[in-house]
């Protein structure tokens, strides 16, 4: 168990090391999901669907570019996808 935990932080020692924009970005892209994920489970059934959609939007694209930046097609691909998809909702609910 020690030794996971050892590898662990030695590779988010390593990628924070190698970019930390990325890095940073990526810990706010994480944020805002957890914090959207939070919102939605809090404020069920009637949650508010039109502060949290560029929320994520904006969390979709900061995920994307980085996934741009460590050559990641599969996540990236992911990440274009629903950016798109939150986009064309918050079109149409506006």
């Amino acid at each position: 168990m020690n030794d996971i935990l050892i590898n662990t932080f030695s590779w988010i020692k390593n990628d924070w090391q190698s970019h930390k924009v990325r890095f940073l970005v990526e810990v706010l892209a994480w944020a805002i999901s957890i914090g959207c994920a939070a919102t939605m489970a809090l404020t069920v059934p009637n949650p508010p669907l039109l502060a949290m959609y560029p929320v994520w939007i904006l969390g979709c694209a900061l995920y994307a570019w980085s996934s741009y930046t460590r050559k990641s097609f599969g996540m990236l691909a992911n990440y274009l996808l629903l950016t798109t998809v939150d986009t064309v909702g918050l079109i149409r609910m506006l």
